[in-house]
């Protein structure tokens, strides 16, 4: 018995333009960096295809960017199944996941991003199914309900996750293999651009490949992104080679500075001690005076300054870390950004 899956919930294959756009590694050695997860998960993987069985439910957690949709990708390529990809806050009805559920086949891999938006009763269909292989369905109504189970294949369920204190306790449990991928340091984070480089058959000298990898956040989906935009500045001014000169001044085209700050970063920042005097200041205000959504540097800015240990958030609002203060005074006034600081 199975149900028809909407083609809206699964993103099944890549599109001719999304392998022209990015390189996609086939296997583990090709899957650049997160050195002793991939140790770990080789052996996982052997073992699962020694045993012909399918490999245990796994958790990826980590930062966003790291590469979890990637890793899951490599996985399936790795046992050479099939990887079906969805994301949770698309599965607003538990019929939506049980449509998926009972079209998977024999030890294939269902992927689901973002997991921890699991609404909980789509969340509490996954208990059954991924411990027993099986869902308890309710048909009809009233009187005449009855309830029936549906058995389905053994399968492999990958979930990742930014948060994993929002994923119920009861969830969590049922993952047998459960994972950190960590930021990458900017020798990893050059290796990806010559990687990537090389995809694109551009020419890029290792030394700007380390530079575009310090100012990267320590993060895979940001290094290809600043790449991108190198390899545009390159060809409109016809650079033939990428080396130091032209990664510098393509990175100060696009306000990326040497801690890896953006302009977004530096407004925050500037703010704060200049119309707060260091701090504390709330995110709202904050978010009114910048023109962003408290999301946004909740979720993008604020990770990155408070790892580098520039910006604190404390019971009365964010403030600059006083160890930071003299520093970033001096880098906000006398960099190239000195003119923007004087409108504050």
């Amino acid at each position: 018995m199975s149900l028809d899956v909407p083609l809206e919930l699964l993103n099944l294959q890549e599109t001719s333009e999304d392998k022209v756009l990015s390189f996609e590694p086939n296997n583990f050695d090709e899957y650049l960096g997160q050195g002793e997860i991939k140790e770990k998960l080789k052996l996982y993987v052997k073992a699962s295809k020694l045993r012909e069985e399918q490999l245990d439910h796994l958790l990826l957690f980590g930062p966003p960017g790291l590469g979890k949709t990637t890793l899951a990708k490599v996985i399936a390529k790795e046992l050479d199944i099939n990887l079906k990809v969805t994301s949770a806050p698309i599965l607003e009805r538990s019929g939506d996941l049980v449509a998926i559920l009972s079209n998977l086949q024999q030890r294939e891999i269902l992927f689901i991003d973002e997991i921890h938006r699991l609404p909980k009763n789509v969340e509490e269909i996954l208990y059954s199914a991924m411990e027993n292989f099986c869902v308890d369905m309710i048909i009809g109504q009233g009187a005449g309900a009855k309830s029936i189970r549906l058995p389905l294949k053994p399968f492999t369920l990958i979930g990742a996750t930014t948060r994993t204190s929002l994923i119920s306790g009861p969830l969590q449990t049922r993952f047998g293999i459960i994972e950190r991928l960590d930021f990458y340091d900017a020798k990893s984070l050059a290796e990806i651009v010559i990687q990537s480089a090389n995809f694109w058959k551009i020419k890029i000298l290792p030394e700007a490949a380390l530079i575009i990898g310090k100012r990267a956040r320590g993060t895979p989906r940001i290094v290809k992104r600043i790449l991108r935009r190198v390899r545009d500045f390159a060809q409109v001014y016809n650079f033939s080679n990428i080396d130091l000169e032209v990664v510098n001044k393509a990175l100060d085209f696009l306000g990326i500075d040497e801690d890896g700050l953006n302009k977004l970063d530096r407004k925050v920042l500037t703010h704060i001690i200049k119309d707060f005097g260091g701090g504390p200041v709330g995110i709202e205000t904050l978010a009114a005076m910048t023109g962003e959504d408290t999301q946004t540097l909740e979720d993008v800015c604020e990770p990155y300054l408070i790892r580098m240990g520039l910006l604190q958030k404390t019971t009365r609002g964010r403030q600059i870390n006083p160890k930071k203060i003299l520093f970033l005074r001096r880098k906000l006034l006398n960099e190239k950004i000195s003119e923007q600081v004087k409108l504050f």
